[in-house]
């Protein structure tokens, strides 16, 4: 842990520049719990050479772009590429040694899609069931009649709304509830789950259309933790993170109640980060394990609904896409499926490449558009030069 750099507080932890510090520093700003691996297990990451210092590629605005320059302009904190399993690419920034857990933000919902498929493989987890067979007091809100299939393919017809900036009440009231905001004078800090059973339901009925919501995951957090009995800490680690071998404990941060901010607080190691990845890419298994059932990932992989992504607000990043399972499908040729966080968080998997791309950021927006267009393009690249 570095000496605490006093100029950041939860005023303005997400903010740029304090955001080059604070995104690997959560645990000094915000109450977490532990996700421990096994030190006496780690699976250690072959490297092989490659030549990706020279890539370059044509945007999609026609010019040329090197992957120095995408490094930099894309605000990358690390950059972590695996090929075959073996890293074939490793770079962090000069203020990030790679060695303190990064925030995740939303590719800690992919992380929990993936825990899902866990449970829903022991028994302990029926997507179909509705929400409030877990979690009684959402019954009469927007949750009660839902499905835990709603929830991981984000179809909720939810009265929220998903607007990081512009000081939007609802979702001010909502990061004060897990603790990632401070409440205003006089406002009482509350808490996450008693925040979001009060959510009531937009017109839009259940499965509809795809609707990115983040309550939605941290909801399914809360019903991981009633199926199982278990913290979402605890089952991390003992279902990914030590099967994985991780090298590093990982961490989520919690509100006041110790609510796990299932939706974004996941913080890890980038290389662990790539662990992960290649867990997915391989169809589940990893170092000689099925940490993953592989039905699971395949459904993340090819399941959800087209139409209902169409009818969404993000078919203009993946217009031949779709959402299943917390996870994105790229609808390109090669299958690609990846997790994407505010802020430059992701995860890329081209199963067919053998590929995982795993960027961690502090850039300054949470959503940049035409920044995400072009590192699609970028990562795409990436996997040309390897194959």
């Amino acid at each position: 842990m570095s000496d605490r750099n006093q100029n950041v507080y939860l005023g303005n932890w997400r903010e740029a520049p304090q955001n080059r510090w604070s995104f690997h520093h959560a645990r000094e700003l915000i109450p977490t719990a532990n996700i421990p691996n096994q030190p006496d297990q780690i699976c250690e990451l072959h490297r092989t050479t490659s030549d990706l210092d020279g890539l370059h590629f044509i945007d999609g605005n026609g010019f040329q772009r090197s992957l120095a320059t995408m490094l930099t302009e894309a605000w990358t904190d690390a950059l972590c590429v695996l090929h075959k399993g073996s890293i074939v690419y490793e770079w962090c920034a000069p203020h990030y040694s790679g060695t303190d857990p990064h925030i995740l933000f939303s590719v800690s919902k992919s992380v929990t899609g993936a825990l899902a498929g866990v449970l829903v493989e022991q028994g302990r987890l029926t997507v179909d069931e509705q929400v409030s067979t877990y979690i009684p007091d959402a019954a009469g809100a927007a949750y009660g009649d839902c499905t835990v299939r709603h929830l991981l393919d984000m179809q909720v017809g939810l009265d929220f709304s998903e607007i990081y900036t512009g000081g939007n009440a609802q979702f001010n009231r909502y990061r004060v509830a897990t603790g990632w905001n401070l409440p205003t004078p006089g406002e009482a800090a509350g808490d996450l789950r008693n925040f979001l059973i009060t959510l009531g339901h937009s017109g839009t009925p259940h499965g509809h259309t795809f609707q990115y919501m983040s309550p939605n995951t941290d909801m399914l957090g809360l019903i991981l933790e009633a199926a199982s009995g278990e913290c979402l800490s605890e089952l991390l680690s003992k279902h990914i993170w030590r099967p994985m071998g991780a090298e590093s404990d990982a961490y989520v941060t919690v509100d006041a109640r110790g609510a796990p901010r299932a939706a974004g607080g996941i913080c890890v190691l980038p290389r662990d980060l790539a662990r992960f990845g290649q867990v997915m890419c391989g169809g589940g298994r990893f170092n000689d394990r099925q940490v993953i059932p592989g039905p699971w990932v395949e459904d993340c992989r090819s399941g959800g609904s087209r139409d209902a992504w169409q009818r969404g607000s993000m078919s203009d990043l993946l217009p031949n896409g779709k959402y299943r399972n917390q996870w994105y499908q790229t609808g390109n040729p090669a299958g690609a499926f990846c997790a994407i966080g505010i802020h430059g968080q992701w995860i890329y998997v081209d199963p067919a490449a053998e590929v995982v791309i795993v960027k961690v950021s502090s850039q300054p927006d949470p959503v940049d558009d035409a920044l995400d267009t072009m590192l699609l393009q970028f990562y795409g690249s990436i996997v040309n030069a390897l194959n």
